[in-house]
């Protein structure tokens, strides 16, 4: 390989090794968020409080609308992200309401 190939490879390398640290961060951090919300969702259906929350799900998503902008990270995908993951999270709540 010549002198400039190699070097691409080890920086190809470097960014996928990168990559591989930071998805394991998201898992870790999905993870410790849904622990959170099982325990919202128990605590809903104890109080026999609804599932959702349409205006705690507004302020969160115009919450990271703004941190994507500040972060430089396209503010639809952030919200069609979080829109996911409420959805998740709705359906676990209901699992605790039955």
């Amino acid at each position: 390989m010549t002198d400039a190939v190699t070097r691409a490879a080890d920086l190809l390398a470097d960014h996928r090794d990168s990559i591989d640290r930071l998805d394991a961060i998201l898992i870790y951090t999905l993870a410790e968020r849904f622990s959170h919300t099982q325990a919202v969702g128990k605590l809903k259906a104890e109080h026999n409080l609804p599932p959702s929350d349409k205006s705690r799900e507004a302020q969160q998503i115009a919450r990271m609308e703004q941190l994507a902008k500040d972060a430089d990270l396209n503010p639809e995908f952030a919200r069609k992200f979080l829109n996911f993951v409420i959805q998740e999270v709705i359906q676990h709540h209901k699992q605790h309401q039955k």
